[in-house]
Protein backbone atom coordinates (compact mmCIF):
# COMPACT_ATOMS: atom_id res chain seq x y z
CA UNK A 1 0.00 0.00 0.00
CA UNK A 2 1.40 3.64 -0.53
CA UNK A 3 1.52 4.99 2.34
CA UNK A 4 1.27 8.77 1.09
CA UNK A 5 -1.48 10.40 2.39
CA UNK A 6 -2.35 13.15 -0.19
CA UNK A 7 -4.69 16.31 0.12
CA UNK A 8 -7.91 15.60 -2.12
CA UNK A 9 -10.02 18.83 -3.19
CA UNK A 10 -13.17 18.46 -4.47
CA UNK A 11 -14.68 21.14 -6.76
CA UNK A 12 -18.18 22.38 -6.25
CA UNK A 13 -20.64 21.71 -9.42
CA UNK A 14 -19.65 25.10 -10.17
CA UNK A 15 -16.12 24.69 -10.63
CA UNK A 16 -16.09 21.65 -12.59
CA UNK A 17 -15.08 23.90 -15.69
CA UNK A 18 -13.27 26.17 -13.76
CA UNK A 19 -10.59 23.89 -12.21
CA UNK A 20 -7.59 25.28 -13.67
CA UNK A 21 -8.25 28.75 -12.27
CA UNK A 22 -8.97 26.89 -8.92
CA UNK A 23 -5.25 24.91 -9.32
CA UNK A 24 -3.83 27.97 -9.76
CA UNK A 25 -5.49 29.61 -6.32
CA UNK A 26 -3.71 26.27 -4.65
CA UNK A 27 -0.64 26.57 -5.73
CA UNK A 28 -0.82 30.56 -4.64
CA UNK A 29 -2.24 29.66 -1.17
CA UNK A 30 0.03 27.16 -0.22
CA UNK A 31 3.19 29.49 -0.76
CA UNK A 32 1.44 32.49 0.65
CA UNK A 33 1.04 30.18 3.52
CA UNK A 34 4.52 28.72 3.37
CA UNK A 35 3.52 24.88 2.98
CA UNK A 36 5.28 22.99 1.15
CA UNK A 37 4.10 20.82 -2.00
CA UNK A 38 5.82 18.37 -4.67
CA UNK A 39 2.31 18.42 -7.19
CA UNK A 40 -0.90 20.07 -7.67
CA UNK A 41 -2.41 17.94 -10.38
CA UNK A 42 -5.45 16.52 -11.22
CA UNK A 43 -7.77 13.11 -10.97
CA UNK A 44 -10.76 13.11 -12.93
CA UNK A 45 -12.86 15.33 -11.66
CA UNK A 46 -11.04 16.32 -8.26
CA UNK A 47 -7.50 17.40 -7.56
CA UNK A 48 -4.55 15.90 -6.26
CA UNK A 49 -2.50 17.60 -3.50
CA UNK A 50 1.23 16.17 -2.78
CA UNK A 51 1.75 18.41 0.34
CA UNK A 52 4.64 17.52 3.01
CA UNK A 53 2.30 18.56 5.79
CA UNK A 54 -1.14 17.33 4.14
CA UNK A 55 -2.79 18.57 7.73
CA UNK A 56 -1.35 22.47 7.49
CA UNK A 57 -2.02 22.50 3.77
CA UNK A 58 -5.41 21.40 3.99
CA UNK A 59 -6.36 24.15 6.41
CA UNK A 60 -4.77 26.39 3.90
CA UNK A 61 -6.41 24.93 0.66
CA UNK A 62 -9.91 25.23 2.48
CA UNK A 63 -10.04 28.87 2.71
CA UNK A 64 -10.51 28.93 -0.79
CA UNK A 65 -13.93 29.16 -2.51
CA UNK A 66 -14.74 26.87 -5.45
CA UNK A 67 -14.61 24.09 -3.33
CA UNK A 68 -17.44 21.61 -2.44
CA UNK A 69 -15.55 19.15 0.31
CA UNK A 70 -11.69 18.37 1.06
CA UNK A 71 -10.02 15.72 2.13
CA UNK A 72 -6.73 13.63 3.96
CA UNK A 73 -6.76 10.55 2.16
CA UNK A 74 -4.59 7.41 1.05
CA UNK A 75 -4.28 6.34 -2.85
CA UNK A 76 -4.86 3.28 -3.70
CA UNK A 77 -6.12 1.25 -7.12
CA UNK A 78 -9.58 1.02 -8.20
CA UNK A 79 -9.51 -2.76 -7.44
CA UNK A 80 -12.50 -4.12 -5.76
CA UNK A 81 -10.77 -6.12 -3.37
CA UNK A 82 -7.78 -3.69 -2.30
CA UNK A 83 -10.60 -0.98 -1.92
CA UNK A 84 -12.42 -2.92 0.59
CA UNK A 85 -9.26 -4.30 2.89
CA UNK A 86 -8.32 -0.35 2.77
CA UNK A 87 -11.62 0.67 3.91
CA UNK A 88 -11.78 -2.23 6.33
CA UNK A 89 -8.33 -1.18 8.13
CA UNK A 90 -8.37 2.46 8.07
CA UNK A 91 -12.00 3.45 8.26
CA UNK A 92 -11.70 0.42 11.14
CA UNK A 93 -9.12 2.33 12.94
CA UNK A 94 -10.66 5.55 12.30
CA UNK A 95 -13.59 4.17 15.11
CA UNK A 96 -14.30 4.74 18.52
CA UNK A 97 -16.29 2.56 21.18
CA UNK A 98 -19.75 2.54 20.14
CA UNK A 99 -19.68 5.12 17.03
CA UNK A 100 -22.59 4.03 14.53
CA UNK A 101 -20.31 4.59 11.47
CA UNK A 102 -21.58 4.70 7.44
CA UNK A 103 -19.50 3.58 4.87
CA UNK A 104 -19.72 6.01 1.96
CA UNK A 105 -18.44 5.04 -1.76
CA UNK A 106 -18.55 7.21 -4.44
CA UNK A 107 -17.15 8.41 -8.25
CA UNK A 108 -16.76 6.01 -11.19
CA UNK A 109 -17.04 1.95 -10.08
CA UNK A 110 -14.95 -0.19 -12.29
CA UNK A 111 -16.24 -3.40 -12.92
CA UNK A 112 -18.50 -3.66 -9.66
CA UNK A 113 -21.03 -1.34 -7.97
CA UNK A 114 -20.26 1.68 -5.23
CA UNK A 115 -23.20 -0.43 -3.09
CA UNK A 116 -21.05 -3.70 -2.88
CA UNK A 117 -17.64 -1.84 -1.85
CA UNK A 118 -19.95 -0.18 1.00
CA UNK A 119 -21.57 -3.88 2.02
CA UNK A 120 -19.02 -5.50 1.24
CA UNK A 121 -16.77 -3.10 3.62
CA UNK A 122 -19.95 -2.41 6.33
CA UNK A 123 -19.64 -6.47 6.92
CA UNK A 124 -15.67 -6.63 7.55
CA UNK A 125 -15.64 -3.82 9.85
CA UNK A 126 -18.52 -5.26 11.86
CA UNK A 127 -16.66 -9.18 11.75
CA UNK A 128 -13.31 -7.30 12.64
CA UNK A 129 -14.36 -4.29 15.40
CA UNK A 130 -17.27 -6.15 16.99
CA UNK A 131 -15.18 -5.51 20.47
CA UNK A 132 -15.63 -1.85 20.18
CA UNK A 133 -19.04 -2.46 19.81
CA UNK A 134 -19.54 0.20 16.74
CA UNK A 135 -22.08 -0.67 14.34
CA UNK A 136 -23.78 0.81 11.07
CA UNK A 137 -25.65 3.77 10.60
CA UNK A 138 -27.85 5.27 8.39
CA UNK A 139 -27.36 8.02 5.83
CA UNK A 140 -29.43 10.70 8.43
CA UNK A 141 -27.76 9.03 11.72
CA UNK A 142 -24.46 8.02 11.92
CA UNK A 143 -21.43 9.17 14.00
CA UNK A 144 -18.37 8.78 11.97
CA UNK A 145 -18.45 8.69 7.70
CA UNK A 146 -16.13 6.54 6.38
CA UNK A 147 -15.88 8.08 2.98
CA UNK A 148 -14.02 6.73 -0.07
CA UNK A 149 -14.07 8.53 -3.60
CA UNK A 150 -13.13 6.41 -6.76
CA UNK A 151 -11.75 7.94 -10.03
CA UNK A 152 -10.67 5.69 -13.16
CA UNK A 153 -7.53 4.62 -12.03
CA UNK A 154 -7.77 5.32 -8.13
CA UNK A 155 -9.42 4.96 -5.24
CA UNK A 156 -9.16 7.45 -2.50
CA UNK A 157 -9.60 6.11 1.22
CA UNK A 158 -10.22 9.52 3.28
CA UNK A 159 -8.79 9.61 6.94
CA UNK A 160 -10.34 12.99 7.39
CA UNK A 161 -13.22 15.14 5.36
CA UNK A 162 -14.07 18.73 5.95
CA UNK A 163 -16.65 20.66 3.99
CA UNK A 164 -15.68 23.66 1.89
CA UNK A 165 -16.77 27.68 1.48
CA UNK A 166 -18.66 26.55 -1.50
CA UNK A 167 -18.96 29.21 -4.55
CA UNK A 168 -16.28 29.41 -7.58
CA UNK A 169 -12.61 29.86 -7.22
CA UNK A 170 -11.50 33.81 -6.63
CA UNK A 171 -11.08 35.94 -9.98
CA UNK A 172 -12.88 32.99 -12.31
CA UNK A 173 -15.25 35.24 -13.38
CA UNK A 174 -11.71 37.71 -14.49
CA UNK A 175 -13.99 41.10 -13.69
CA UNK A 176 -12.78 43.65 -11.45
CA UNK A 177 -15.10 45.02 -8.68
CA UNK A 178 -15.48 47.30 -5.84
CA UNK A 179 -17.16 46.30 -2.74
CA UNK A 180 -17.31 48.31 0.92
CA UNK A 181 -16.75 46.88 3.73
CA UNK A 182 -18.19 48.60 6.96
CA UNK A 183 -20.34 46.77 8.86
CA UNK A 184 -21.44 42.85 9.83
CA UNK A 185 -24.14 43.14 6.43
CA UNK A 186 -21.15 44.71 4.41
CA UNK A 187 -18.77 42.52 5.35
CA UNK A 188 -21.10 38.96 4.28
CA UNK A 189 -21.60 41.42 0.77
CA UNK A 190 -18.08 41.21 0.34
CA UNK A 191 -17.53 37.68 1.06
CA UNK A 192 -20.46 36.55 -1.19
CA UNK A 193 -18.78 38.75 -3.91
CA UNK A 194 -15.55 37.22 -3.58
CA UNK A 195 -17.40 33.85 -3.10
CA UNK A 196 -18.75 34.53 -6.74
CA UNK A 197 -15.52 34.62 -8.37
CA UNK A 198 -14.89 38.33 -8.75
CA UNK A 199 -11.65 40.27 -9.10
CA UNK A 200 -12.12 42.67 -5.92
CA UNK A 201 -11.12 45.63 -4.63
CA UNK A 202 -12.21 45.81 -0.93
CA UNK A 203 -12.46 49.32 0.65
CA UNK A 204 -13.39 50.07 4.08
CA UNK A 205 -15.45 53.08 5.76
CA UNK A 206 -15.93 53.92 9.33
CA UNK A 207 -18.05 56.61 11.29
CA UNK A 208 -15.61 57.02 14.48
CA UNK A 209 -12.42 55.26 15.45
CA UNK A 210 -14.25 52.87 17.85
CA UNK A 211 -15.99 50.71 14.74
CA UNK A 212 -12.36 50.51 13.45
CA UNK A 213 -11.00 47.35 15.73
CA UNK A 214 -14.46 45.76 15.09
CA UNK A 215 -14.31 46.48 11.27
CA UNK A 216 -10.82 44.59 10.94
CA UNK A 217 -11.63 42.28 12.53
CA UNK A 218 -13.93 41.18 10.06
CA UNK A 219 -11.85 42.42 7.04
CA UNK A 220 -9.10 39.90 8.78
CA UNK A 221 -11.33 36.69 8.07
CA UNK A 222 -12.24 38.05 4.41
CA UNK A 223 -8.43 39.11 3.33
CA UNK A 224 -7.32 35.40 3.10
CA UNK A 225 -10.13 34.87 0.55
CA UNK A 226 -8.34 37.32 -2.28
CA UNK A 227 -5.85 35.33 -2.51
CA UNK A 228 -2.99 37.50 -2.28
CA UNK A 229 0.25 37.36 0.04
CA UNK A 230 0.34 41.27 -0.13
CA UNK A 231 -2.91 43.37 -0.03
CA UNK A 232 -3.67 47.72 -0.73
CA UNK A 233 -6.57 48.45 1.98
CA UNK A 234 -8.03 51.95 1.55
CA UNK A 235 -9.79 53.46 4.39
CA UNK A 236 -12.52 56.60 4.30
CA UNK A 237 -13.40 58.63 7.57
CA UNK A 238 -17.61 59.18 7.10
CA UNK A 239 -18.14 61.43 9.72
CA UNK A 240 -21.78 60.53 9.79
CA UNK A 241 -23.42 60.15 13.13
CA UNK A 242 -23.60 56.72 14.24
CA UNK A 243 -27.62 56.32 15.66
CA UNK A 244 -30.77 56.15 13.66
CA UNK A 245 -31.95 54.65 10.68
CA UNK A 246 -31.66 57.91 8.48
CA UNK A 247 -28.23 58.33 9.36
CA UNK A 248 -27.31 54.43 8.59
CA UNK A 249 -29.25 55.07 5.01
CA UNK A 250 -27.47 58.44 4.36
CA UNK A 251 -24.29 56.22 5.25
CA UNK A 252 -25.10 53.56 2.69
CA UNK A 253 -25.79 55.95 -0.01
CA UNK A 254 -22.60 58.11 0.47
CA UNK A 255 -20.53 54.66 0.56
CA UNK A 256 -22.18 53.62 -3.02
CA UNK A 257 -21.46 57.70 -4.06
CA UNK A 258 -17.98 57.17 -3.53
CA UNK A 259 -17.61 53.69 -4.97
CA UNK A 260 -18.86 55.26 -8.17
CA UNK A 261 -16.37 57.52 -8.23
CA UNK A 262 -13.57 54.99 -8.16
CA UNK A 263 -12.09 53.69 -11.33
CA UNK A 264 -14.06 49.92 -11.25
CA UNK A 265 -16.75 49.26 -13.96
CA UNK A 266 -18.93 46.89 -11.21
CA UNK A 267 -19.80 47.82 -8.41
CA UNK A 268 -20.98 45.71 -5.83
CA UNK A 269 -23.58 47.05 -3.16
CA UNK A 270 -24.25 45.25 0.27
CA UNK A 271 -28.05 45.45 -0.18
CA UNK A 272 -30.69 43.07 0.05
CA UNK A 273 -34.54 43.04 -0.59
CA UNK A 274 -35.30 41.21 2.78
CA UNK A 275 -33.15 44.19 4.33
CA UNK A 276 -33.61 47.32 2.08
CA UNK A 277 -36.61 48.59 0.90
CA UNK A 278 -37.06 48.05 -2.89
CA UNK A 279 -37.63 51.78 -3.61
CA UNK A 280 -34.10 52.47 -1.64
CA UNK A 281 -32.53 49.25 -3.98
CA UNK A 282 -33.93 50.87 -7.03
CA UNK A 283 -32.86 54.20 -6.07
CA UNK A 284 -29.18 52.71 -5.73
CA UNK A 285 -29.19 50.55 -9.37
CA UNK A 286 -30.49 53.60 -11.21
CA UNK A 287 -27.99 55.64 -9.76
CA UNK A 288 -25.42 53.16 -10.72
CA UNK A 289 -26.66 53.06 -13.95
CA UNK A 290 -26.60 56.51 -14.61
CA UNK A 291 -22.97 56.38 -14.08
CA UNK A 292 -22.54 53.65 -17.04
CA UNK A 293 -21.28 51.25 -14.67
CA UNK A 294 -22.89 47.74 -13.73
CA UNK A 295 -24.35 46.96 -10.32
CA UNK A 296 -23.77 43.66 -8.58
CA UNK A 297 -25.83 42.60 -5.24
CA UNK A 298 -24.12 39.20 -3.99
CA UNK A 299 -27.38 39.14 -1.16
CA UNK A 300 -29.97 39.13 -3.96
CA UNK A 301 -31.69 35.62 -3.31
CA UNK A 302 -29.40 35.11 -0.19
CA UNK A 303 -31.85 34.36 2.94
CA UNK A 304 -31.33 32.99 6.21
CA UNK A 305 -28.23 31.62 4.70
CA UNK A 306 -26.45 34.85 5.51
CA UNK A 307 -26.65 33.90 9.50
CA UNK A 308 -24.60 30.79 7.86
CA UNK A 309 -22.20 32.65 6.15
CA UNK A 310 -21.44 34.73 8.87
CA UNK A 311 -20.99 31.85 11.44
CA UNK A 312 -18.21 30.76 8.45
CA UNK A 313 -16.26 33.85 8.47
CA UNK A 314 -16.16 34.29 12.21
CA UNK A 315 -18.94 36.38 12.73
CA UNK A 316 -20.68 34.20 15.20
CA UNK A 317 -20.51 37.54 17.91
CA UNK A 318 -21.80 39.74 15.27
CA UNK A 319 -24.99 37.65 14.90
CA UNK A 320 -27.31 39.52 17.15
CA UNK A 321 -26.05 43.00 15.32
CA UNK A 322 -27.23 41.55 12.34
CA UNK A 323 -30.44 40.18 13.77
CA UNK A 324 -31.36 43.20 14.94
CA UNK A 325 -30.20 45.49 11.16
CA UNK A 326 -32.22 42.64 9.21
CA UNK A 327 -35.07 43.33 11.84
CA UNK A 328 -35.14 47.02 10.72
CA UNK A 329 -37.36 49.12 8.78
CA UNK A 330 -35.50 50.66 5.81
CA UNK A 331 -37.43 52.86 4.23
CA UNK A 332 -35.83 56.04 3.56
CA UNK A 333 -33.95 57.93 0.56
CA UNK A 334 -31.87 60.06 2.53
CA UNK A 335 -30.75 62.95 -0.18
CA UNK A 336 -26.30 63.95 0.24
CA UNK A 337 -24.28 66.68 -1.26
CA UNK A 338 -21.68 66.20 -4.28
CA UNK A 339 -19.79 68.28 -1.58
CA UNK A 340 -20.00 65.62 1.19
CA UNK A 341 -18.96 63.21 -1.12
CA UNK A 342 -15.93 64.64 -2.28
CA UNK A 343 -14.90 65.34 1.75
CA UNK A 344 -14.98 61.99 2.78
CA UNK A 345 -12.86 61.16 -0.30
CA UNK A 346 -10.15 63.36 0.84
CA UNK A 347 -9.58 61.11 4.11
CA UNK A 348 -8.59 58.28 2.24
CA UNK A 349 -6.00 56.57 3.64
CA UNK A 350 -3.91 53.13 2.17
CA UNK A 351 -2.87 50.67 3.60
CA UNK A 352 -0.62 47.93 2.31
CA UNK A 353 -0.69 44.78 4.60
CA UNK A 354 1.76 41.79 4.31
CA UNK A 355 -1.05 38.73 4.83
CA UNK A 356 -0.37 37.03 7.76
CA UNK A 357 -1.10 35.84 11.87
CA UNK A 358 -0.39 39.57 12.53
CA UNK A 359 -2.97 41.69 10.36
CA UNK A 360 -5.47 43.36 12.89
CA UNK A 361 -2.95 45.14 14.44
CA UNK A 362 -0.56 45.30 11.88
CA UNK A 363 -3.35 47.30 10.03
CA UNK A 364 -4.24 49.54 13.19
CA UNK A 365 -0.64 50.19 13.34
CA UNK A 366 -0.45 51.54 9.97
CA UNK A 367 -3.46 53.52 9.79
CA UNK A 368 -1.92 55.50 13.22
Amino acid sequence: MNEISYVVVFPTVFSKNKISQLITNIKKILRIKNQQFNSVKRDNDVILVDANDPVFASSAINLLFGIEKIAIARQIKNDFQEIVSEITSIGGNLLLKGDRYLVKVEGTSKGFLSKDVEIAATSNIIEKKSNLGAYPGTEKDHDRLVYTYLTKKNAYICIFLDKGNGGIPYQAQNIKTICAVYDELSAISCYETIKQGYDTKVIICYRQKAELMNLVKMLNLIIPRLVQDKIELEFFHVKIKSSGIRNYLMYVNLITEMMLLQEYDRISLALSPLVFSSDFIDNSLTRVFAKKKIPIIPLAGVDATMFSDARDIGLERNIKKLEKLVASTLQEIPAFSKKQVELYLKTSKKVSVQVGPNNIHNILDLLE
